[in-house]
Formats: C-alpha cells, structure tokens, sequence
C-alpha cells in the first residue's frame, strides 16, 4: 500500500474515537457522508459499510487482522468504497443494517458488516469476519472478490435480494394500531420470565447473560403491584448473583457489559455508562421496595465507579472503557495469584485469595487461547460465615480486612496500563445517569448524587443544545456534533423529569416539556410511535421505528412513561393521548414476544394505577424537605410527587394551570391526592397521606 492511498483515509478528521482508531488503516475510509455515497455513484462500486464502537472487542480483533491488513485493504480499496460509523452516534443506520443482518443471517452484533448500492441499498451482511476463512465462516479475502464478482455479474439476483429486504423493512417498520395494551398481556411478559428464569444463577437465560435491568425493574414493580414475593425472590437471586460475579468489578466497581457463561463469571470486559445508568437504577429499587441496604451500597459503589472514573470535569458523563488493554481483553482486570500476595502479604493474600474465588492455575479461560495461564477473575466465592470460620476473625474484622485489601489491589492496578476511555460525551446516555442520580439523591437521601445530576443536565444544556432548542449527541474535544436521534430526547426528559422530582425546580419540567414538543414535532409519527430519526434526518430505505428493548430500554417505551408523567404534571390530556396510541401501536409486536416490552409494560403499570400527590406549602424549606422525604421513602412507583410553593407560584401555574387554585389551609403543608381519577379530600395530616400510599 503506497503513501499515497494511506493519505485517502477520511477518518482523521473524525470527533469520534471509533473512527479515530482506524484514521491510520490502509483502508481508504470514510465517515459516513453524501460525499462517500456520490463517489461510489461516479465509480459504480458498491459500498463496504462496518459498524462498530470503540470499546467493542470484536471489533478490535477485525480491525487488527483485516483492516490494518495490507492485502485486505488492497482489495477493499480495489472493489469497494468502504465506510466506517460509529453505532452510538448513529443509531438510525445501525438499528436498520442490523435489522438486515438479523433477517439475513438469523442473528447480529458488532462489528456489523454491510454490501450495499450507492444508494444505500444492502444486500449482504454479517458481522465478524476472519482474515482467512476459518472452518465453515468465510474470511475477508474470500468474501471480498466473491462479493465484487457478484456485483459484476449478478445484478438480477442483487436486485431481487434488494426488493425482498426493502419489503422486509417496511413490514417490520410499519405502524398498525392494535388493541389498548392490557393487563393479560402484562401477565403473559410475567409468566414468560417465570419460565425463563435460572433459579441456580439467577438472570432469564443460559450463557451469555445480559443484565438487562429494565426487565428487573418491571419485575420489581409486578411485584409490588401484584403482592407477589416470588417475583421479588427472582429478582433478588439475579442481583445478588450478578454483584458477586466476575461481571462486577470487585476492585474498582462499575459492572462490565455481560457474563459469557452462565454463572456471571466471566465477563466481556468492556464498561458501558449506560450499563451503569441502568443497573444503579435496578438496585436503587430494590433498595426502596426492600430496605435492604446491600442493594443500597451496589448502587454507590456503582456511582462511585462513574463519578471518580466516567466523569468530565464540568459534569457531563464519558460513553466507556475498553474490554482491551495491551491488546488483550481482560487484561487490567485479571490477576495472577502470585500478584496478590505481591500486593497483600501471604497471609492477607491467601485469605483474599479464597474469598475472591483464586485458583493457582486461574479460573479465567482466556477464549482466544482456551488455557487459564494462572489468570484469575476476581469474584466473591465464599460466605463470610465460611471465612470467619477458615480463619477466626469475626465478621467485622473480616469486613474491614476486605476492604482495606480492595483499597490496597485498587491502588497496585493502577499502575497497570488502562483500557482506552471512550471520551465522547452521548445526550441519550447521559439521560440515563441523570435519571439514576437524581432518583438516589432522592431515595438514599443525599444531596451529592442530586447535585451531580444537576451538573450533567447543566453540561448537556451548555454544550449538547443548540439556540433553538434542538439537542445534539455527541460532544468531545470541546465541539458538539452529530444530528440527535430520539432517545436523545426521551432519555434526557427522563433524566430531567427524575431531577424534578428530587428538587421540585420548575426548570427541569420546564425543560422537559420544551424537548417533549420538540420530540412530537420531529419524530412522532402519527400511527402512533416514535421514529429514531427526525423528519429532517437523511433518508434511508425505510424511516425505522423500535420498541423492542434491547441492552437498554427501548426509547419509545421510556417516552411512553415521559408522557404520562407530563400528562398528570401538567393536566394536558394530549401528552396521555400521544402514550396511550404509541402502546397500541406496538400492542401486536408485545403480545408475539412479551418480554421484549418489559420496559413499556413497566409504562403501562405505572400509569393504569397513576396516583398524584401535590405538596402545597409556603416555600421548600427544610420542614417541608423532611416531610416529603418521608413520603418518598414508601416504594410507591405509582405516585408521582409535585410541590407548589406559595411564596412563587406563578412557575408552576403557567405549566400545569390547574394547580392554581391548590393554596395552603390553615397556612399550613396542605395534601392533595388523587388516584383513578378521583380526588381525596386535601389534608393537612401527614399520616392520611401515609395511609393512602
């Protein structure tokens, strides 16, 4: 590969790490752009496109034996005009080539890889493949002339696979109003994870295992609603499981993205925010429903993985860590034991060694090499009951020893090279974290986890914002770009609508209603639902639409539960209208596969059994914090919470005008609730709110 065509790669101008990461490849690669497109219209070559993320593994690998490849590249840059994207600043065009993918081939994942027409039309995909073929999964040297020949002399059968996928996409895209939602079909999603569940490990499936924590918050909240322990049973295995497993980073906290094996035990290392964002939020429930503090500290121990290592430092939140350093996975996050007992002593490191699950010849299988090699995965292997038994300390001894070891491998592991941070700074993800910070300041009571919500929705109304109100989606370097997508917006009118209701300033609802009008405007399609792209976005073969949940809940079903809140918030029944026609939109997709609509049967529950409180007082002095901190202190997920201060009304009034008339008796904290439509009588008695909740 001359000089020459290395200087043809256009990804050194990217913002994005992703793409930053291939800018010096032989590939001659572009961004996604009409330029990219035009070329491949004047040369007549058909398009290569690979999706991927910075922290994705696979892709790491692929990268390394094909596209840093020189013969690889020789013949992609011969045959093709290849493109890069970043799946999480493009989330349109990954959602539907992976639609593609998982109709062609039966499955999908990243690194995602595309033929396609100029016009942008696939007709071949896959996801990784080898440089060389290895047993029946071709490689890259035999797709790439196989591929070139077929667009040379196969364009009947390329047009036909074309039509056959174009009609695939429109069908599963389309919006067909079915039935209201029901609560049967609620029952069905709860019979279906009963069946699923893994009664030994917890979680609902075999390896690999995904957190998924918006399916344990549905369950949390059936749960409740349903007076069913068993529900609440499942959940908890899953959660215990999952913080005692390789899956949690016992050293330095935060989860990674999912167990490959059944027992939680051994990850793919790479940590995503909204893992995090999502997980925090799983335990901060199930702290709030059970009193169980254990669930309690998870959750901080997660917050403090993302404030100390995910956080700018004007508040917004980065995207990742990468699964890889020193081009190994895993590789800052496994040790030997001999580096135990480097680091604690033998006596210490030997005690260490069996609570955390140290074998000698290692418990990591290492899936490139298939051999341990003395690697160990820390995790949590033996009872403290056991240990004090083992060594006859007691269990406070025994607590204060772990910690002070976790402190002691915490501060040796960073002297180990650290996996690449993926820096840029997603308004979708950082919605999540918002959301999950503001609602533990909110239940576990301290102020600091408010304040640094307030600080992210500050950055992203600073940076990822632009004069007319419309969001951007990335931002890095100290320049935002990208066109927002819409779970920009529903994740972040989630985020701020948690930061109402842990502050009560009329600014987050007032935000969160400027996004919401923005969303409808440019996404709601009236079929009911909402599309990924906005109306403005580039036009593709269809204008994709989801509200399967997949690692995170689907955007459409948190939108779903956004515009309720808004609708009860501010009396305007348009926002309850929106909700109830996007859920029959996509009441024929949830009764064919119920689970994968935990997030918006969750939706559903919560408003069918709505109930709103209003908190009149003279102002939100710390009186008045103390008594609804004791009111929120009830797991009460149905009841939404709003404060009218007397002494500044008017706020309020102009968003939710039929709170005007809701004043003080007596000059004191007065109580208004409301539940299936019908109002109690205002109160000023603290314990008959109680008692209603």
């Amino acid at each position: 590969m001359t000089k020459k065509t290395r200087k043809q790669n256009k990804l050194n101008k990217s913002n994005s790490p992703y793409l930053l990461q291939h800018a010096n490849n032989p590939v001659n690669w572009y961004p996604w752009s009409s330029e990219a497109f035009a070329v491949a219209e004047k040369v007549n070559k058909p398009i290569f496109l690979s999706i991927g993320y910075s922290t994705c593994h696979w892709c790491h690998v692929m990268a390394h034996e094909s596209f840093e490849n020189e013969e690889v590249a020789e013949l992609l840059n011969k045959y093709f005009i290849s493109i890069k994207v970043d799946r999480e600043e493009m989330p349109e065009i990954d959602h539907l080539y992976m639609s593609v993918c998982q109709a062609i081939t039966g499955r999908g994942g990243w690194p995602l890889t595309i033929a396609m027409t100029p016009k942008k039309e696939p007709f071949f995909a896959g996801t990784y493949f080898p440089k060389n073929q290895i047993g029946q999964r071709p490689g890259m040297l035999q797709i790439i002339p196989s591929l070139a020949n077929a667009w040379s002399t196969k364009q009947i059968e390329i047009n036909e696979s074309i039509k056959n996928i174009h009609d695939y996409l429109i069908s599963i895209n389309a919006s067909i109003i079915g039935d209201d939602w029901r609560e049967s079909m609620v029952k069905s999603a709860i019979r279906q994870f009963r069946n699923r569940f893994d009664s030994k490990n917890g979680g609902f499936s075999q390896a690999p295992k995904f957190p998924s924590a918006h399916n344990l918050i549905f369950l949390l909240r059936c749960s409740k609603l349903y007076n069913d322990p068993k529900l609440l049973k499942m959940v908890e295995k899953t959660l215990r499981k999952m913080r005692k497993g390789g899956i949690f980073d016992q050293v330095g906290y935060g989860f990674h993205r999912y167990s490959t094996d059944e027992n939680w035990l051994l990850p793919h290392f790479e940590k995503m925010l909204y893992d995090q964002a999502m997980l925090s939020l799983a335990y901060l429930e199930a702290y709030h429903l059970t009193q169980n503090e254990d669930y309690a500290r998870v959750s901080e121990e997660i917050f403090q993985y993302v404030l100390g290592d995910l956080t700018h430092e004007n508040g917004g939140f980065y995207s990742a860590e990468d699964a890889d350093s020193e081009g190994i996975e895993g590789n800052f996050y496994i040790w030997k034991k001999k580096e135990l007992i480097d680091v604690l002593g033998k006596k210490n490191g030997e005690i260490i060694g069996k609570f955390y699950g140290f074998k000698k010849e290692g418990n990591y299988l290492d899936e490139t090499t298939n051999k341990t090699n003395g690697k160990n995965i820390p995790h949590i292997k033996m009872k403290f009951s056991e240990l004090t038994a083992l060594t006859g300390m007691t269990e406070y001894e025994l607590a204060n020893l772990i910690e002070f070891s976790r402190k002691k491998l915490f501060e040796a592991r960073k002297k180990k090279p650290r996996p690449m941070k993926d820096d840029k700074i997603l308004t979708d993800w950082n919605g999540l974290m918002i959301a999950s910070l503001a609602y533990g300041g909110q239940i576990l009571n301290k102020i600091k986890y408010t304040d640094h919500a307030e600080r992210a929705a500050y950055f992203i109304h600073k940076n990822l914002r632009r004069k007319n109100g419309r969001l951007l989606k990335s931002f890095r370097n100290e320049s935002a770009d990208i066109t927002p997508h819409f779970d920009d917006y529903a994740y972040m009118i989630f985020g701020l609508l948690n930061l109402y209701e842990s502050t009560f300033k009329v600014f987050y609802l007032s935000w969160s209603l400027d996004l919401a009008k923005i969303m409808e405007l440019d996404f709601f399609d009236e079929s009911g639902g909402f599309f990924i792209g906005s109306k403005d976005s580039e036009k593709l073969m269809v204008r994709a639409k989801s509200g399967y949940d997949s690692a995170m809940p689907s955007g459409n079903s948190v939108a779903i539960t956004n515009f309720f809140r808004l609708g009860e918030i501010t009396g305007d029944t348009r926002w309850i209208t929106i909700s109830r026609k996007s859920l029959a939109s996509f009441s024929e997709q949830a009764k064919n596969t119920p689970t994968g609509f935990a997030n918006m049967h969750t939706g559903f529950i919560t408003y069918n059994n709505s109930k709103v409180l209003v908190v009149v007082a003279e102002s939100y002095d710390t009186k008045i914090q103390k008594i609804i901190q004791e009111i929120k202190s009830h797991y009460s997920p149905s009841v939404l919470i709003i404060f009218k201060d007397i002494s500044d009304p008017d706020k309020l009034n102009s968003i939710a005008p039929w709170l005007a008339s809701y004043t003080c008796l007596q000059g004191l904290p007065t109580f208004y609730f409301c539940e299936n439509f019908a109002c109690k009588q205002p109160t000023t008695n603290i314990k008959t709110i109680l008692n209603f909740l």
